[in-house]
């Protein structure tokens, strides 16, 4: 893995997010309340809803159009909903937020 310095983790609200540009499209960045971040598409595959504006509860995030619910760890719709959203690898040293570029450039774009 190559890894690419994208920020501060107080760079993103707890159980917020931020969105950050890539080759792949939008990519959000999800903080839990134990400071845990996680990397996903920002695009809910059932309408399209900016998953970055939803909300962030344990390790999952709800779609602010229809309620969806998506793991943050595997990207896995939850409970009746049918889907799956693109998580990237993504780490902490420290306070700085590292998104794995090698995971980007093996998508195809959005």
């Amino acid at each position: 893995m190559s890894w690419i310095d994208i920020g501060h983790i107080d760079d993103i609200p707890l159980r917020g997010a931020r969105v950050v540009k890539t080759p792949v499209g939008c990519i959000a960045l999800f903080r839990t309340a134990e400071n845990e971040v996680f990397a996903a598409s920002d695009r809910c595959p059932h309408k399209g809803g900016p998953l970055s504006e939803g909300i962030v509860h344990g390790q999952s995030v709800t779609c602010p159009l229809h309620n969806w619910v998506f793991d943050l760890n595997s990207g896995q719709a939850q409970g009746a909903d049918e889907g799956q959203i693109a998580t990237y690898p993504v780490q902490l040293d420290g306070d700085r937020i590292l998104l794995d570029s090698t995971s980007l450039g093996q998508r195809s774009a959005a």
